[in-house]
């Protein structure tokens, strides 16, 4: 299996339309000698890389929209219940980066994949008691909604000598299902952060209330923009805002419309997941 060189550590994939444009070339080449069943046959593969190139057009499309460089917005595969497999498959693809919502999955997959550079981003709402597993195994946690997490995060950080960029969690949702600070909290939560060295803000995470109302869906979006807007106002030491991670595989096209700078997709990318036992 392929696995990304250490030249690669850390690259986001920020630039959506190179493989898209390499799998147009592969998938119409100039030469006429296929046979067309064959042809027909290869344009019905549902590969992942196939996956993934539908995925970027939309997100250039969606960029184009509001005159938005698509190399703005990266795409996080989030890798939760797929196996350490596909997770490869998408490594071969240049991406280095993998979301996942729970820490046991990641203690499981980790030493799997200790030959490839993988960076773990952490996107489920973080029980305490798990602030070890995040200090061992993840590069960025992107669910940070509490003072008690920050503490216990940082305590952990300091045993493993490490530091992890963070992504505050912010609830914009009505839904009772949804985590995240309340929006009143966010500045005076981020000032209490500068006082966690390990933790590096690097802006904000939400999800959108779940709804067939795009403009439901995109005031979520819009609110998380101007509350980051209002926060760097107060020009907060230590804290960087220059990230908004919003959009998954259902509304990720309003997401970018409204200043997304990262998409959060799993199924879009992997396929379908198993149903449980």
């Amino acid at each position: 299996m392929c696995c990304v060189p250490n030249a690669a550590k850390g690259r986001l994939l920020h630039e959506p339309l190179n493989l898209l444009m390499s799998l147009q070339l592969t998938m119409n080449p100039s030469s006429n000698s296929e046979h067309p069943r064959d042809q027909a046959q290869q344009s019905q593969v549902d590969t992942m890389a196939l996956r993934v190139s539908r995925i970027q057009a939309r997100m250039a499309q969606a960029c184009a929209r509001v005159g938005r460089d698509p190399a703005e917005v990266a795409l996080l595969p989030v890798s939760k219940t797929f196996d350490t497999n596909a997770i490869r498959e998408a490594l071969a693809l240049g991406f280095t980066r993998f979301g996942e919502n729970r820490m046991q999955e990641v203690a499981q997959k980790a030493p799997l994949l200790e030959d490839c550079i993988v960076n773990w981003v952490v996107i489920g709402h973080l029980q305490t008691n798990k602030a070890k597993e995040v200090a061992r195994y993840a590069s960025e946690l992107q669910s940070l909604d509490r003072v008690d997490l920050a503490e216990a995060l940082e305590r952990r950080l300091q045993l493993e000598g490490r530091s992890i960029d963070v992504l505050v969690q912010v609830k914009t949702s009505p839904e009772d299902t949804k985590s995240g600070l309340e929006p009143a909290e966010l500045v005076s939560f981020l000032r209490q952060l500068s006082q966690y060295p390990s933790l590096h803000v690097k802006g904000l995470m939400t999800m959108a209330v779940l709804s067939d109302d795009p403009s439901a869906v995109r005031k979520c979006f819009s609110q998380l923009r101007e509350l980051r807007d209002q926060a760097l106002q107060e020009g907060i030491a230590g804290i960087s805002l220059e990230r908004l991670s919003m959009g998954m595989s259902g509304d990720f096209e309003l997401a970018i419309e409204e200043g997304s700078t990262e998409i959060r997709v799993g199924s879009a990318i992997f396929g379908s997941r198993a149903a449980p036992a």
